[in-house]
């Protein structure tokens, strides 16, 4: 039982040494400096926003028709039990 617990500690513990040397070499390496109106987040660096398109000029419209189905969802809901 106890060499499993030993061999189980020692994953852990080399995972761990992986996670810090990796978080080493991250901090070690040159960080992007920021200018103004930038994005300070980074995530057009990143690969799955590559792809990704805009919100189109109507995005608006949908938020809106969103809005009135909650709204009518709601006074249905209402008129339905007031009614009963």
């Amino acid at each position: 039982m106890g060499v499993i617990v030993r061999k189980e500690n020692d994953k852990e513990n080399e995972l761990t040494r992986r996670i810090d040397a990796d978080l080493k070499s991250r901090l070690n390496g040159k960080p992007k400096i920021v200018e103004p109106g930038e994005d300070p987040d980074f995530v057009e660096d990143q690969d799955y926003t590559k792809d990704l398109k805009k919100t189109g000029e109507y995005g608006w419209a949908w938020v809106l028709l969103i809005v009135i189905i909650v709204v009518v969802g709601i006074i249905l809901g209402i008129s339905a039990k007031s009614g009963s």
